[in-house]
């Protein structure tokens, strides 16, 4: 039997770089079933003071980056590369940049279910395809739902501030070892691999731990 080692995942669920990177990843995965990660999300807010309602997108953008010019040259890139990684992402249709702290809960809920994973993908598509409002409690309930979650349970919690210190407190915990970027990857608590890495660097990381194993 493969020894799992521990892949550590810092995302946010609207940062499309973790959404680009874990589909490289998820390439790799697929050609290497063998794998030996065992995979774990934690919260990384990029906008840790947006509004609890959110914000108007394009506002958001063009407040970050100087002007809608701005906001278009950095966003280039993106499209650049979600078309290499065969992702779609609808940026003329999503409107409102939402505070993501209650879906960093919902993740962390999922994960407690062995269904993490799945809440990960399911908030890209409904924030990056779907362009729904990932910080509305309803579309977190529903996107529960679709992940055979209990909603009912997930709308109770949402209405309370559980797991909301901790949430705070993990996202503290990997700003002050240094992570100010997301993804960020951390391969067996040791070694940091940033940003949305190609499948081939995967590939490669792979090999090496399963002829380190093998040794």
């Amino acid at each position: 039997m493969t020894q799992t080692i521990k892949l550590d995942i810092m995302s946010d669920p609207i940062c499309p770089w973790c959404y680009i990177g874990k589909a490289h990843l998820d390439r790799a995965l697929s050609q290497h079933p063998d794998h030996p990660f065992e995979i774990e999300w934690h919260p990384f807010q990029l906008n840790p003071d947006m509004p609890a309602e959110g914000m108007d997108r394009r506002a958001y953008l063009e407040g970050k980056f100087g002007g809608k010019e701005g906001a278009v040259r950095a966003y280039a890139p993106v499209v650049e590369h979600a078309e290499k990684a065969g992702l779609k992402i609808d940026f003329e249709g999503m409107k409102r940049t939402p505070n993501t702290i209650n879906a960093h809960r919902l993740i962390h809920w999922a994960g407690i279910e062995g269904r993490q994973t799945a809440a990960v993908s399911a908030l890209f598509k409904a924030y990056f395809v779907e362009c729904r409002d990932i910080g509305d409690a309803e579309v977190l309930a529903d996107i529960a739902d679709a992940i055979e979650m209990d909603a009912s349970v997930v709308t109770r919690l949402l209405g309370t501030d559980s797991d909301l210190d901790d949430i705070r407190q993990r996202d503290a915990h990997s700003r002050s070892m240094g992570v100010n970027s997301v993804p960020t990857f951390i391969v067996g608590g040791q070694h940091a691999v940033p940003g949305a890495q190609p499948p081939e660097l995967w590939a490669k990381v792979i090999a090496e731990l399963t002829a380190e194993a093998g040794d």
